[in-house]
């Protein structure tokens, strides 16, 4: 996936100029977005204060950090089960 050129403090922003009454098309346009992308920013970061997405940044690079870790158990996993199971090919 493209990263997008904007970052979540922006999006907050973009997002807040809808509340201000102006119509969707207007902000895509001026940004330079689709509607689409409009309206997934708009369920990901609706309702969201910047200590929000620093909140939810910490969380993703932790969620990401405990997969890589659990991913890592489980290769650890199977290759002592086949260690046991005497299957050295």
């Amino acid at each position: 996936m493209q990263k997008s050129k904007y970052n979540e403090t922006q999006i907050v922003k973009i997002l807040k100029t809808k509340e201000s009454g102006m119509k969707v098309a207007d902000i895509c346009r001026q940004y330079g977005i689709s509607e689409q992308t409009f309206y997934r920013w708009q369920s990901k970061y609706s309702g969201m204060e910047s200590g929000d997405i620093k909140r939810l940044k910490l969380m993703e690079e932790e969620n990401r950090k405990l997969k890589q870790l659990l991913g890592e158990k489980e290769l650890d996993i199977q290759a002592l089960k086949a260690a046991l199971a005497g299957n050295y090919h």
